[in-house]
């Protein structure tokens, strides 16, 4: 990615370029308006927007390394070799630049200034955001030759800003950018965050997503908090064509990848994609450094060019046998990596939501539109062989819809997949109010059946799956709605599949997979957990799915019985019993506790543990998923190998 040209007016930054639109006093008031919640995505998005203010001054074409701190005191500390925040007047105020930066809202240099043509932190609003909601921050700041430092708590200064002799920041890291760049140290608030401490995997997520955004740009991450200091150092050539081929690794790509570099006015697109043989799809979008997780117009956009383009020239070269026929958007989809990377001025920005999750500009669907169709259309032009690839591949997942819209009219005309014909090995629950319905998928028909005559019948229901289920991985819809164990599961949920799910048709709120605590019982749970995430994964995301966890072991001493759910828990019940003679029972499957035990251990809610399934690098799981569950035996075999020495066999 070429270095935005700066014009001698855009390169000054200074108390010029800072506007101030309102106070700073509603943040602390009702912070989730401003960082979105104060859970831990909450605080992560506080160490996001310093971390993007310093990225910035990459995106300017000032700073060449970010570094990212986590302290053994639990603060954060980011820094920038970059030009600084101006520490200069400003005459309305009679402030330094600086402290009306950190201290006021809606102040900073990307207001309609001069300073950046493209930010993704907003810096004064997220500078002082983060600042109001820290028990305390400083920011060093290096300028023309000296040191400024300005100290706060909550958000109001404590000092002056002053000029110091010596820094703050630790001496390896001087060096590297002594009298230039800004240095933001920070202690979260317990007040307004429950939790402080942060996570060292989320923040090595969020710095590896910038390195391949902008490329060229040096990230350091170090975490003292531990007994060995942890450090991961990120730098990419490629940009975001390196990301999707890393998506792809584990994968058959089809193809070379395609990048696609334009801009109309002050619209900067960049496109990368590449199919791969497999079936499921991975699209990520972003604006300037912001990962827009649900979308927008730029990713509404490149969707219709994609179709439009694939379309135009499957006519072109006659490959539709027909008059009318075409592939739809969703066809595209199957075996589709791609990111979508917008950069404009942060003026224009229209996001909805204030944690940016969408965008909103409705001017930027025709501007993508047009650059990608033109883009991939040159592309087939000049690339026919790949072009054909391509074509046969959404042809392949178009043949693959129709085929799975006949099988799934097929079985409702037989019985439904919707409406009141169940399954027959269904013991559904009296309850009706899906928020507090739940539903055992149970191993096997022994354990269903213990399983049914323990449950609570008014809001339980239970659906033992025979064997192990299809490996969906590796399955297109057709044959997926064609296996009978799967096909009773999407029967039972009652929200469909595909093309026509409807998630507010959903039977239960609680899914919860309960297989025995053996190599087979995990290898079905992963099954499982394969179909969901490949073809339910709303389910995973609304929070509806659980692992249910059986005990290990029941210690009986006379009439007195407890349970343990690992070896750990097992040593300390037999501690705490003393010499008395004790009969230990490890359990090796669900089938050997009668049906009041399974309640009493494994289903009752006052007893019972869960562990709910979320999704947190969504990336990352769809590499472990490919890898695992894939064709590609070389990538299992290493990580069996690479993870053999960790692994507990109950052998």
């Amino acid at each position: 990615m070429a270095t935005t040209k700066q014009s001698a007016k855009s390169s000054e930054y200074s108390a010029q370029q800072i506007q101030v639109l309102e106070g700073l006093e509603p943040v602390r008031k009702r912070p989730g308006m401003y960082i979105g919640s104060t859970d831990l995505i909450g605080l992560h998005e506080s160490l996001r927007e310093i971390i993007d203010n310093a990225v910035d001054e990459a995106l300017a074409g000032y700073a060449k390394n970010v570094w990212v701190i986590l302290n053994r005191d639990g603060s954060a500390t980011v820094v920038d070799d970059g030009r600084g925040i101006p520490v200069d007047t400003m005459p309305q105020y009679k402030k330094s630049a600086l402290e009306i930066v950190m201290t006021k809202l809606h102040a900073g240099g990307k207001f309609g200034g001069s300073a950046y043509k493209i930010s993704g932190g907003l810096h004064g609003v997220g500078s002082s955001v983060v600042n109001a909601l820290s028990e305390w921050m400083w920011v060093e700041v290096g300028r023309d030759g000296k040191i400024y430092r300005q100290e706060y708590a909550a958000g109001n200064p404590k000092t002056t800003v002053d000029i110091v002799k010596q820094s703050k920041v630790s001496e390896d890291l001087q060096k590297f950018f002594y009298n230039k760049g800004t240095t933001v140290t920070f202690f979260p608030d317990n007040k307004i965050f429950p939790d402080i401490a942060f996570d060292f995997d989320t923040i090595k997520k969020q710095l590896r997503e910038r390195a391949f955004l902008v490329p060229k740009l040096y990230f350091h991450l170090k975490d003292f908090r531990g007994e060995d200091v942890r450090e991961v150092n990120y730098y990419f050539e490629g940009g975001i064509r390196s990301l999707v081929e890393k998506i792809n690794e584990n994968k058959n790509p089809i193809h070379k990848s395609i990048v696609i570099r334009k801009s109309e006015g002050d619209v900067e697109v960049e496109v990368a994609l590449q199919y791969s043989d497999s079936y499921t799809e991975n699209v990520e979008s972003y604006v300037n450094v912001i990962n827009t997780v649900n979308g927008g117009t730029h990713l509404t956009g490149f969707r219709m060019a994609l179709t439009r383009a694939v379309n135009d020239y499957g006519r072109k070269i006659g490959s539709f046998k027909e008059e009318g026929d075409s592939i739809t958007g969703d066809d595209t989809k199957e075996g589709l990596t791609a990111v979508v990377f917008i950069k404009m001025p942060q003026d224009m920005i229209q996001f909805e939501g204030q944690t940016k999750g969408k965008l909103g500009n409705s001017e930027v669907q025709p501007i993508v539109n047009t650059i990608v169709r033109e883009g991939l259309s040159t592309f087939f032009e000049e690339n026919p062989s790949e072009a054909r690839k391509i074509l046969e591949k959404v042809y392949l997942a178009a043949k693959a819809r129709l085929a799975a819209k006949a099988a799934k009219e097929a079985i409702l005309r037989k019985g439904a997949l919707e409406g009141s014909s169940l399954p027959g090995k269904l013991a559904d629950c009296q309850e009706k109010d899906p928020s507090v319905s739940e539903l055992y998928l149970v191993e096997g028909d022994s354990a269903g059946g213990s399983a049914k005559t323990g449950r609570d019948r008014k809001f339980q229901a239970i659906l033992p799956l025979k064997g192990k289920i299809l490996n969906t991985e590796r399955a297109r819809l057709d044959k997926i709605i064609e296996h009978e164990e799967i096909k009773n599961l999407i029967i039972a949920l009652g929200a469909g599949i595909g093309e026509t799910v409807n998630f507010d048709k959903l039977r239960y709120h609680r899914v919860i997979i309960m297989t025995d605590a053996d190599v087979d019982g995990q290898h079905i749970e992963t099954l499982i957990l394969t179909f969901f995430y490949r073809h339910l994964p709303e389910v995973i995301k609304r929070g509806y799915l659980y692992i249910a966890m059986p005990p290990l072991f029941k210690l009986s001493a006379g009439k007195v019985s407890k349970y343990a759910y690992s070896d750990a828990e097992r040593d300390t019940i037999l501690k705490e019993m003393g010499n008395v003679k004790i009969n230990t029972q490890r359990y090796k499957g669900l089938g050997e506790m009668n049906p009041e035990q399974l309640w009493d251990t494994t289903m009752n809610p006052e007893n019972r543990i869960l562990k709910q399934i979320t999704i947190e690098d969504a990336e990352e799981v769809d590499a472990v998923f490919t890898m695992l569950m894939g064709d590609e035996v070389p990538p299992r075999k290493h990580f069996i190998q690479t993870n053999a020495k960790t692994a507990t066999l109950d052998i």
